[in-house]
């Protein structure tokens, strides 16, 4: 994959997952300071408070992805195997541009 296309979908990928968190926190916590047990009333936004923090977590992580990414392009592997060097296809990157291994390094891991 080429550099100027490497960097376009990164450049989305970023967007998109810093556009997810700002929404998230301008968002902010559904549920008051004074958090009550599960089954009271109102529990409803502790669960939702609790969902979005998860989602939170992942959009972090996935940002982290993208800043690995990131580095990788820079330093010139990016489409690159981390794990055994070999060329991850062009069709991956288009659908998982943060993507680190091939996928059947990627089956292999799980």
């Amino acid at each position: 994959m080429d550099g100027t296309r490497a960097r376009e979908l990164l450049t989305r990928e970023r967007t998109r997952v810093e556009g997810a968190i700002a929404g998230l926190d301008r968002e902010g916590p559904l549920q008051s300071a004074g958090r009550g047990e599960p089954g009271e009333l109102g529990s409803e936004d502790l669960y939702e408070d609790e969902l979005a923090q998860g989602r939170r977590e992942a959009l972090r992580e996935e940002l982290a992805a993208v800043e690995r990414a990131e580095a990788r392009l820079a330093a010139g592997t990016y489409g690159l195997s981390v794990e055994s060097g070999a060329p991850i296809p062009d069709e991956r990157l288009e659908a998982l541009p943060t993507a680190e291994r091939t996928v059947d390094e990627e089956r292999r891991r799980r």
